[in-house]
């Protein structure tokens, strides 16, 4: 288990990973590096290649524990992580079972529906923003950090109306958040499609889709779902982070957790 865009172990996944441990599923539950409890520089630096091998080294390291059954593994990822665990289920051979939440599958996709949001000025600031960024990076300097998170009227990566509080709903009591990244993720993104990969999923898949998501194209998802072999798609009327709490944190930590039994017990 990892989190999403720019987000930390710790933002709600351990409720997810008790849940799963009291049904018996053994958790392994990461940060990125740069993010969190991992090391790494610059911090906060959001490069999707990097989260997929960060993806690689955490399924070999499992794979290597005594103490756990390496034939049988699920993968679960939440929004840009429900992306990598497409592209790595595609990747490794003998993945038993994916959960896939309000996944970020078409770079290109996405970013567009976010331009749309923001407008012109949205499209300036990012483009604008990545170059000064890639930029210092050649050069070896300090990086250009934008707002990760920021209301319609300001400019930052995710600028969705639900995007702070939704964020902030996830940080635990006495965690702080700093909100910034490099602002070479709005390039890097649009060339990020994990959804290239479905056809070599083998895995049976869960998919859950928030149907009042403000990032995540329907029509992504929708492909995402027709290009895998075996799949389970289940549509919830929640925003993009309504499902870590309440009732809905109920109704999806159920319905995964039975998925992920039924395809890794025998």
């Amino acid at each position: 288990m990892a989190h999403g865009f720019g987000g930390e172990r710790t933002w709600r996944l351990p409720a997810f990973a008790e849940r799963f441990a009291e049904q018996g599923l053994a958790t392994f539950l990461f940060d990125y590096r740069t993010f969190g409890a991992s090391e790494g520089k610059p911090r906060n630096l959001i490069d999707p290649f990097d989260h997929r091998d960060d993806w690689l080294a955490a399924v070999d390291h499992v794979r290597s524990l005594a103490d756990v059954d390496g034939d049988r593994l699920g993968l679960w990822g939440t929004s840009f992580s429900g992306g990598h665990v497409i592209e790595v289920a595609g990747r490794v051979d003998d993945i038993s079972a994916v959960v896939a939440r309000v996944p970020f599958v078409d770079g290109p996709r996405t970013a567009l529906k976010l331009v749309r949001n923001g407008g012109t000025s949205y499209l300036k600031n990012g483009l604008v923003a990545a170059l000064r960024d890639l930029g210092r990076a050649i050069t070896r300097r300090r990086p250009y950090y934008v707002p990760l998170a920021g209301p319609p009227d300001e400019f930052a990566i995710l600028n969705t109306p639900d995007a702070v509080e939704g964020i902030e709903a996830l940080i635990p009591d006495g965690e702080s958040w700093e909100n910034r990244c490099p602002a070479r993720i709005a390039l890097t993104i649009m060339i990020y499609r994990p959804i290239s990969w479905a056809s070599e999923v083998d895995a049976p898949v869960f998919v859950a889709q928030a149907e009042e998501d403000k990032i995540i194209p329907t029509s992504t998802t929708d492909r995402l779902v027709r290009k895998l072999d075996d799949v389970e798609r289940i549509r919830y009327p929640i925003g993009h982070f309504d499902g870590y709490r309440c009732a809905p944190f109920e109704n999806l930590v159920e319905r995964e957790s039975r998925f992920l039994v039924s395809h890794l017990f025998d």
